[in-house]
């Protein structure tokens, strides 16, 4: 069975319990992490001369899954490589902090005998996001002018990958 569609994960009302400390294992909310999708933050070649900063910014509040923002950096990379390779500086703005938890339930024959439904269910912790409030940058592309219109449109092509609604803002 693959994950959980966004729709189940992307309100901002439930509460964050994401609390997770090595030195003092009792007083965390969680056990163990669950692994990062996204591990690359910064992409491209770092330079002074660059001109322009284009930044992708979430019109609304919004939880992102990191394998969502994993799979939306590989696609504004890959466009901006093929186009002008070293000419750029993408930096990942968002951090998955956020811990989502399921309560797994088992379907199948003879499974109404062997769970308990949502009786005291806290779930497990499956998966890491991002939390974003509107007006907050979730990629920062850092180039020359002459790219401006490029990354532009794959910012757009970029922006497919989210769920939610953004803005290409260029300062």
């Amino acid at each position: 069975m693959g994950i959980r569609p966004a729709k189940c994960f992307r309100d901002m009302t439930k509460v964050a319990w994401t609390r997770f400390s090595r030195s003092k294992p009792r007083k965390s909310y969680i056990k163990s992490m669950p692994h990062r999708d996204l591990n690359t933050f910064r992409t491209g070649t770092k330079n002074d001369k660059y001109d322009a900063v284009i930044d992708l910014v979430s019109s609304g509040d919004i939880t992102l899954r990191d394998n969502a923002l994993e799979s939306a950096r590989q696609t504004l990379n890959k466009h901006l490589e093929t186009a002008f390779p070293g000419n750029y500086y993408l930096v990942v703005r968002a951090y998955p902090h956020h811990i989502i938890r399921e309560n797994k339930m088992i379907a199948g024959a003879g499974a109404d005998r062997l769970q308990k439904g949502m009786r005291q269910s806290f779930g497990r912790p499956t998966d890491r996001a991002a939390r974003l409030k509107a007006g907050s940058s979730v990629f920062t592309v850092y180039t020359f002018k002459q790219n401006l219109n490029f990354v532009k449109s794959a910012l757009t092509r970029c922006k497919r990958k989210l769920s939610g609604s953004y803005t290409v803002q260029v300062a």
